[in-house]
């Protein structure tokens, strides 16, 4: 019965092959052979796994919302580990802990990093590491589509105009979403190559903006931008993990579709033109604008790109921002735009109830004829609760465990957002190596609670505490 999920995660350790063979040949054209080998074991154990799952028979049986649940689960193990191979092998002495929690990092695309000096690390290995946010997005994308149930019913008919969700058919719609995929990746490596980024660090930054991934090859973006054009470029750029893939795909592509089918995009577009004139106006006096505009467009993508932008007095905004996160069928994680959105308006709409008619308000998102369901917005409430729940859970673990809390607070913040610690957040040069081992593991398990929708612990939680 449980073949019937785990044939799925074929198609990912394919991919893993697939991109340790391209370190391999990578390695052997530069002349980087330290950790060469390291390559040779991912590739051959990947090859195997991704063979011995497809193998699998896949019954007829439809399997229900759990089972989907603990694949998407079982993979966020078990790709993790395949992926820490390289790091546990390779020269730089890390334990079997440092490797996990820097693949399983990338995996969800939060960008904690074990290297406190990337400049010192071999450039395939930088490669890997943003290899394994680019496969851990492209895995993102996946769950959703596995776990579509779960979600909204006017994302799910949204979605419907884009891809099937048969059973029978999720390996051919992975297929579909990762040539989409890798299709924007390219877009944006071609763009950063054009605007004057080496084409080492354009690679790099191409698979960590498409995951909404936080890792560098370097390690300052200084390091990389130079000047105003490539700010504005590598903001722009970050926006496009922070809408919908799909409506990202149409925009640059110049493909027709109705605006309804984008109803939440039209949303974030007024969203982030709103941030943006409020940072114009009250926040740019005492330093470049183009820097804070590249801060928000890093934080409501959950990407955490920075230029040492030390304004402390911003970092609560910028924490909120990252919170409320991007599109629901994007690489960036929060709780979603149109969540809130959504519970802000049945609210308002709430307190003016108790002076006026109930049936004078419109359940109607602005800018479209999209009804939201009040089964819905429960489940939004219930997201919002978990998050809280998770935010003290994980707070006070690292509270107890020695850290500061403003850092326990904002770490906690980013943890569950898959954010990167960057200096606009206050915890830059953050040393995750010498944390506790309970800590790591702490932070790796809140990752994994953070990238997938908060929503799947609960349904969890009833299906073993309330078996009736």
């Amino acid at each position: 019965m449980f073949g019937l999920q785990i044939r799925y995660l074929s198609f990912f350790f394919a991919l893993i092959a697939v991109l340790s063979f391209f370190n391999i040949i990578y390695s052997y054209y530069f002349n980087l052979y330290l950790n060469l080998n390291t390559y040779y074991f991912s590739f051959i154990l990947s090859l195997i796994i991704s063979i011995l799952f497809y193998k699998i028979k896949i019954p007829k049986a439809k399997i229900n919302i759990f089972k989907k649940i603990l694949t998407v689960f079982l993979g966020y193990i078990l790709l993790p580990l395949i992926l820490s191979i390289p790091f546990y092998f390779s020269i730089y002495n890390l334990s079997f802990l440092d490797s996990f929690f820097e693949s399983i990092s990338g995996f969800t695309s939060t960008g904690f990093t074990i290297f406190s000096n990337i400049k010192n690390i071999d450039q395939s290995l930088i490669l890997w590491r943003s290899s394994t946010q680019w496969i851990g997005g492209l895995y993102f994308l996946f769950s959703i589509v596995f776990l579509i149930d779960i979600y909204d019913e006017n994302f799910k008919k949204t979605l419907t105009n884009f891809i099937s969700f048969n059973n029978s058919e999720i390996l051919k719609q992975v297929t579909k979403i990762f040539l989409l995929y890798s299709s924007l990746t390219l877009f944006i490596f071609i763009v950063l190559n054009f605007f004057s980024i080496r084409t080492f660090d354009s690679l790099n930054l191409a698979f960590t903006i498409i995951s909404s991934g936080g890792f560098l090859p370097v390690n300052d973006l200084f390091n990389i931008i130079r000047d105003n054009t490539q700010i504005i470029v590598l903001s722009f750029l970050m926006l496009l993990s922070f809408f919908s893939i799909f409506f990202t795909y149409n925009l640059i592509f110049f493909r027709k579709k109705n605006v309804n089918f984008f109803y939440e995009d039209i949303h974030l577009i007024f969203y982030f033109i709103i941030i943006i004139t409020i940072f114009f106006l009250f926040f740019s006096f005492n330093t470049d604008f183009l820097i804070n505009f590249l801060s928000v467009s890093s934080s409501v993508s959950n990407i955490g790109f920075s230029l040492n932008s030390n304004q402390p007095n911003l970092t609560f905004i910028f924490l909120i921002l990252v919170i409320v996160g991007g599109s629901f069928f994007s690489t960036s994680s929060g709780l979603r735009f149109i969540k809130i959105y959504s519970l802000f308006k049945y609210s308002i709409n709430q307190i003016l109830s108790f002076s006026k008619p109930r049936n004078i308000f419109m359940n109607k998102l602005m800018f479209t004829k999209i009804n939201f369901d009040f089964d819905e917005i429960n489940k939004y409430f219930l997201t919002v609760l978990i998050f809280l729940l998770s935010f003290l859970i994980l707070t006070s673990l690292l509270s107890l465990n020695g850290m500061e809390f403003e850092s326990s607070f904002k770490l906690s913040i980013l943890t569950l957002m898959n954010t990167v610690n960057s200096s606009i957040y206050g915890l830059e040069d953050f040393n995750f190596r010498n944390l506790h081992f309970f800590t790591k593991y702490s932070l790796i398990f809140f990752m994994v609670i953070g990238r997938i929708e908060l929503l799947t612990i609960l349904l969890l939680m009833r299906k073993f505490l309330f078996k009736n």
